[in-house]
């Protein structure tokens, strides 16, 4: 074989074939140039064995050898739509034109690309996968951008279904259409201007949807660029659907995240550009916490998911507590930051109307909600639960209860923190806005501080004292009462007399009691604490202590030798 070949050709540095220059050279120009350049280097004019070397060859030594077989079978070669692409970038790269030959291989691959448009939706789709090895050669040839253009054709052809038989896959009949631009590449045909209801969640999808999905990042990424809706281009909806369907179907192939790389986060900013300029009108609130997960999972730029987020956050009001519970990136179970982000855009905006809304209102709950269902985890910091809960206005609630069972659940799953923080925590709280049930339990709690109890309790009392008079002002003016509508009274003596109604005495009679145990509570922390002082003075001298205390001690602790405080 050594001595009837006569060229031996390096392909890419990992394959090598030997040949005869007169067979390879009758039709390849760049072959013959470098063939008569490599004798001009020798002196030579004899027919010598030669090597020659052939870097970022289209399909390496496999693509190489097709064209092989093309010029020792005299100039001819079975095409089809899987093979097209690759002897068409062949013959491209070895210059095999009319100028070297009749009826050369790059006539002949052009000659069956013009027919493109009769290809069936499979078989565009099989070149378009079939240039992704090679696509920087593929798109240099214009070859690339030609068969994407056929796609979306067969797409828009018929929205509802492939053109051809033998598409790719079961089509999924879908008799939604969505309001796109007129100006993109066939993607105006929409039936309708009104985006139907059970697409608002994002969810909906097209025929070609999942075919789509077998392309790599760089190939979509081409395909949004051809048809003009890449980055800040993208107003076209049929298309941002499908790129959130693409990086959905990509967030479950690990090994296409690792290539797609830097393509992936691209197509996502894209996605997002096209559904900020559509916002509420195609997107549900569910549905914009559905697009940030599924692009927060392949990257965002920043600009990006400032632009999402404040869309979200324009619509919290929609929200609810499933909606707000996203996973979190930064050692604690749930995503707070996102949240408190969300909530300063909403205040932000209302606050501009300058108006209170039944909107606040409805966030203040979801937000006690969060508080509640965020509170057990251990990973939250004491300042974080408190930038949630002091996150809105006061306007917003009308009732601090829920805010009041979120900290005690919090309190109750960090048994560690300071009587500080614990205090601390309790600034979050508005006294007057408690329940005269949740003061009651507030007071009663010992995971709350001695001194934040007496401040509730005092509270709820200056407030009860409006009540009589407010409800005398009420029953006075004209007329006769009606005596089995007349509150029972009584004659309070004092510096002044005074009527005061009898049920209202009765909650701040209880309230007064309840104030006086915790000041009692208070002296005997202080007396236990002054003791325990004492005690533990004569212990460090070497003392025992006293066999009355000691014995309480243990019955108090278990045991352990030191009394429990609360």
């Amino acid at each position: 074989m050594n001595e009837l070949c006569d060229l031996k050709v390096h392909i890419n540095g990992h394959h090598t074939l030997l040949l005869h220059q007169s067979v390879m050279c009758a039709f390849s120009g760049r072959l013959r140039t470098m063939v008569t350049q490599e004798k001009k280097k020798r002196k030579t004019s004899r027919a010598e064995s030669l090597s020659v070397k052939l870097a970022d060859f289209p399909g390496g030594g496999e693509g190489f050898e097709l064209v092989a077989r093309f010029c020792y079978n005299n100039g001819r070669v079975p095409l089809c739509p899987s093979n097209l692409p690759l002897l068409h970038c062949a013959a491209v790269f070895l210059e095999m034109t009319e100028e070297v030959c009749t009826c050369n291989l790059l006539t002949q691959a052009e000659a069956f690309v013009d027919g493109l448009y009769y290809w069936t939706w499979a078989d565009v789709l099989a070149a378009v996968k079939s240039c992704e090895p090679f696509a920087a050669a593929a798109d240099a040839s214009g070859l690339l951008e030609r068969l994407i253009s056929a796609l979306f054709s067969k797409i828009t052809a018929n929205p509802e279904t492939p053109v051809a038989a033998g598409a790719v896959g079961t089509p999924n009949r879908s008799s939604s259409s969505c309001s796109s631009s007129p100006d993109t590449l066939g993607f105006g045909r929409s039936s309708s201007t009104k985006t139907p209801e059970s697409m608002k969640p994002c969810f909906a999808r097209e025929w070609w949807f999942d075919d789509m999905t077998s392309l790599c990042p760089q190939t979509i990424e081409k395909a949004m660029r051809v048809l003009g809706c890449y980055g800040i281009e993208n107003k076209n909806l049929i298309l941002t659907r499908f790129l959130l369907h693409y990086l959905r179907a990509a967030t479950r192939r690990p090994a296409l995240c690792r290539e797609g790389g830097g393509g992936l986060a691209g197509l996502a900013d894209t996605a997002v550009h096209g559904v900020a300029l559509v916002g509420g009108t195609a997107f549900s609130c569910r549905g914009l916490f559905w697009v940030l997960r599924i692009v927060s999972a392949v990257g965002l730029s920043k600009e990006c998911r400032h632009k999402l987020e404040r869309l979200m956050g324009l619509m919290l009001d929609q929200a609810t507590l499933d909606d707000l519970l996203v996973s979190g990136d930064d050692g604690g179970v749930y995503d707070v930051n996102l949240v408190m982000r969300l909530v300063r855009v909403f205040v932000g905006s209302e606050e501009e109307a300058d108006l209170p809304s039944q909107r606040m209102r409805k966030v203040g709950r979801l937000v006690d909600k969060y508080l509640g269902e965020i509170s057990p985890d251990h990973g939250l910091r004491v300042s974080k639960f408190l930038a949630v809960a002091e996150s809105l206005p006061d306007s917003a609630r009308e009732c601090y209860d829920g805010v009041y069972r979120a900290l005690d659940i919090y309190l109750e799953s960090h048994p560690t923190l300071t009587i500080e923080e614990r205090t601390t925590l309790c600034r979050c709280l508005n006294y007057e806005k408690l329940t005269l049930e949740a003061c009651k339990d507030l007071a009663k709690n010992r995971r709350i501080p001695p001194g934040i109890a007496v401040q509730a309790l005092a509270s709820q009392q200056s407030k009860l004292q409006i009540r009589p008079a407010a409800a005398a002002a009420k029953g006075t003016g004209g007329g006769r009462p009606d005596p089995s509508q007349t509150p029972r009274k009584i004659i309070v003596s004092g510096s002044r007399a005074r009527s005061v109604d009898l049920d209202a005495m009765d909650e701040k009679e209880l309230l007064k009691l309840n104030l006086q145990k915790m000041q009692n509570r208070v002296v005997e922390l202080e007396r236990a604490c002054k003791e325990m002082r004492g005690q533990m003075s004569k212990m460090a001298k070497g003392g025992r202590p006293s066999s009355s205390f000691g014995a309480a001690a243990c019955h108090q602790t278990g045991g352990r030798g030191l009394p429990r405080l609360c």
